[in-house]
């Protein structure tokens, strides 16, 4: 089973648990109309991941807009069996997601402390059913020195990377979203400098894998309008929170990118 293509650049955002069902059907409709059939030749493709009471009725909004990837939050390991409370790939495949977000920050501290292994299985799920993982990445350590921050953040990373692509076939597309865990929420993303770094130096890990074309790496963490053109020459796009809940905010976002 084959996952869609990747855009060359993505801009997606996380509603969380922010939205209840008519505000989601209000945010997606309104997206729908931002990725008009003209959209569909552009090198940016857009993404969304609603709750998941949501995504049954977010798929259909964006049946006329296939460019825009409807998303999951995240999944179990295992398509089926007697996982109470979990939530299949399979099955979120069959209500029309093409992406699944694993391992974001706020699910690998407690108190659901997922792993790197756990992760990583789960992106083998999702590759499994013909999804594309977008797996969160980011360090906890910050430092004020830019080259000892920079260091800090690879070797954080660089295990949170490297523990996926060990499992996951290596024609498989996936998307990296990096997100130092200090930036996110804060009233400003990391610098330019720092983030350049280090997804320079990670693609660069990426890169000695034979046979790994399929593979993006987007900002996330307080990302806004004007953070793409400090990180355009680099990142592959941008991964929006709370601030593209607004939907004009998260248009504006969009508009930038697709002027590159």
């Amino acid at each position: 089973m084959a996952a869609p293509p990747l855009p060359k650049l993505l801009v997606g955002v996380n509603t969380k648990m922010y939205f209840d069902l008519p505000t989601t059907t209000a945010y997606v409709s309104a997206v729908s109309k931002i990725a008009s059939p003209a959209a569909a030749e552009s090198p940016c493709g857009i993404f969304i991941l609603p709750s998941y009471p949501c995504l049954s009725a977010a798929h259909s909004l964006l049946g006329s807009t296939p460019q825009v990837l409807l998303g999951a939050q995240n999944c179990y390991t295992e398509d089926s069996g007697a996982f109470t409370g979990e939530v299949s790939p399979l099955m979120l495949k069959q209500i029309g997601c093409s992406m699944v977000c694993l391992g974001h920050a706020e699910r690998r501290r407690a108190p659901v402390n997922e792993t790197n292994e756990v992760v990583a299985k789960k992106a083998k799920a999702v590759v499994r059913n013909g999804m594309i993982p977008l797996i969160c990445i980011g360090e906890k350590a910050k430092s004020n020195i830019m080259s000892e921050g920079v260091g800090l953040a690879i070797k954080e990373c660089s295990p949170q990377i490297m523990e996926v692509l060990q499992v996951v076939p290596k024609d498989a597309p996936i998307v990296f979203a990096y997100e130092p865990v200090w930036a996110i929420g804060a009233q400003e993303p990391a610098s330019a400098d720092h983030v350049l770094a280090v997804v320079k130096s990670l693609k660069d890990l990426i890169d000695e894998l034979e046979g790994r074309t399929e593979v993006r790496i987007l900002y996330g963490g307080s990302a806004k309008p004007g953070t793409w053109q400090t990180l355009k020459d680099v990142v592959d796009g941008l991964f929006l929170g709370r601030f593209a809940h607004n939907v004009e905010n998260f248009k504006e976002v969009i508009r930038e990118v697709e002027e590159l």
